[in-house]
């Protein structure tokens, strides 16, 4: 990361948060605790393998699907005793703590900043010019190894979902659907969703 980067995405702030100086200064591997240090910013700020990752914030049309998928697979998760969450901070590894758009999990301490991958049943990634290949690639290599049993990737521009499953350590793609086709998921949560529906209107 940039000087210039770091500089425009931190705050400052007094308590808890790092201050500028204290990020530009950091030339060591960031460890969870300090990531966590950081405190609130308006990009999305992730943790691989102690770098810091950041995008900028999401579009209104990235939110809107994000929105509309998680009230679409509310209802049937809550029904089985599970929970949706939109950009939770989710460990995967030491020093590894990505932010998926939407994760399906059993219950959590909602108290806690970081929710361990081990309760994660789902996780979802929508997909956006800067952030592309590392959800394709390395948050998918990420999820994996974690053992999280599906992975559902959004593109956005053409409302394509694509549902992976888990096997034998590597994501398989389970199912696919667009405009004009339906994706029924019987996993982690029963539920049929229609692409067309998640796209804002005009």
């Amino acid at each position: 990361m940039e000087p210039d980067d770091v500089r425009q995405l931190a705050h400052d702030k007094t308590g808890d948060a790092m201050t500028p100086s204290l990020l530009l200064d950091h030339v060591k591997p960031w460890t969870e605790s300090e990531f966590l240090a950081i405190g609130e910013t308006s990009e999305r700020i992730e943790l691989f393998d102690g770098s810091l990752h950041v995008t900028p914030g999401p579009t209104p049309t990235h939110q809107h699907i994000s929105t509309k998928l998680a009230f679409a697979l509310t209802a049937p998760a809550e029904a089985i005793g599970l929970f949706v969450h939109e950009a939770i901070n989710l460990r995967v590894g030491i020093d590894r703590i990505p932010i998926p758009d939407l994760a399906i999990t059993t219950m959590i301490d909602f108290d806690e900043p970081i929710v361990d991958a081990s309760v994660a049943r789902l996780v979802c990634e929508i997909l956006s010019p800067s952030n592309s290949t590392t959800d394709k690639v390395l948050k998918m290599h990420y999820y994996a190894e974690a053992g999280i049993p599906w992975y559902l990737l959004v593109e956005p521009k053409t409302a394509t979902l694509r549902l992976h499953r888990l096997d034998d350590g590597k994501y398989l793609e389970y199912a696919t659907a667009a405009p004009g086709t339906l994706l029924k998921m019987t996993e982690p949560v029963a539920v049929t969703i229609d692409p067309t529906d998640l796209l804002p209107p005009g």
